[in-house]
């Protein structure tokens, strides 16, 4: 028997289990398509960053090689730009960030359900909502100054102004599309309004909020340069305006990237976050 098993192409002989280990085509494999697409295409476009530079399509002055940019970072994470380090200016941008996307959350799911559940508080908030929604922040950003002063208050709701809308839509719409067979279900086993409200109505409505929050994270991201020229002393936008002002390229290049990077993983969260708090998304 053993010997005829000794016999057998080496290709056909039993062979123990390789050892599990780091390979780059496991771990290539197991990430999607798009995803592939994706790191594709950003490398593509670093590159064609790289040889931009190289080439000095554009002087260095004005486009800076992503290695001047890399080198940047660390300078700028050791030794501050503009009496503040990279941390402390991300810090503060984020704080003014979350601290406007929580109050646009709360009020605006407030709003939405108003809107919703009274007549009368949907003509008086349509309106207002239709005014201002598409007037861009700098159009009211000096008013804001006026009535406000030039303190962090100011900063905050300059990018609370300009996430809200779109949360208090996506909740309005999510609250619609309810069936009303469910809530009459729900009233003829007794359920109270509040139980109707939050055990019918916001778990539907969930996956609509999550996804108006997420567009009101990129609307305030895109308003945190805006707020920051509020006599800011920190920040990203301020760093980047203030690089602007000095033509130091490299550092409004880097700005711009940690801006797209922390939204980006602030994105992620929120998406998780909708796995997580509204699983039954899809499966309706």
């Amino acid at each position: 028997m053993s010997s005829s098993s000794s016999s057998l192409p080496a290709s056909r002989r039993l062979r123990a289990p390789a050892v599990s280990g780091f390979s780059f085509r496991r771990v290539f494999g197991r990430i999607g398509y798009v995803n592939k697409v994706s790191i594709a295409t950003s490398l593509a476009l670093l590159l064609l960053w790289q040889l931009a530079a190289s080439f000095e399509v554009v002087p260095a002055m004005f486009l800076p090689s992503p290695f001047a940019v890399a080198t940047k970072l660390v300078s700028v994470s050791r030794d501050g730009f503009q009496d503040a380090t990279l941390l402390e200016h991300l810090l503060a941008s984020v704080g003014r960030v979350t601290a406007a996307l929580v109050a646009a959350v709360v009020l605006g799911v407030a709003l939405g359900f108003a809107m919703n559940l009274s007549r009368t508080a949907q003509g008086v908030i349509t309106p207002v909502l239709e005014l201002y929604r598409p007037i861009p922040p700098l159009a009211y950003l000096p008013l804001v100054i006026i009535w406000f002063g030039i303190g962090e208050f100011a900063k905050v709701l300059v990018i609370f102004l300009g996430i809200l809308p779109s949360i208090i839509i996506a909740t309005n719409e999510g609250l619609r599309s309810v069936s009303p067979d469910r809530v009459n279900a729900a009233r003829s086993l007794g359920a109270t309004r509040a139980q109707v409200i939050f055990f019918v109505l916001l778990p539907h409505a969930m996956p609509s909020i999550l996804t108006g929050t997420r567009i009101g994270l990129g609307a305030g991201w895109a308003t945190l340069v805006a707020a920051e020229l509020v006599a800011a002393t920190k920040g990203l936008g301020f760093m980047i305006k203030g690089a602007a002002d000095f033509l130091v390229t490299d550092v409004v290049i880097l700005g711009i990237l940690v801006i797209a990077i922390v939204a980006i993983v602030m994105e992620m969260g929120l998406r998780i976050v909708q796995r997580v708090v509204a699983p039954w998304q899809g499966r309706e």
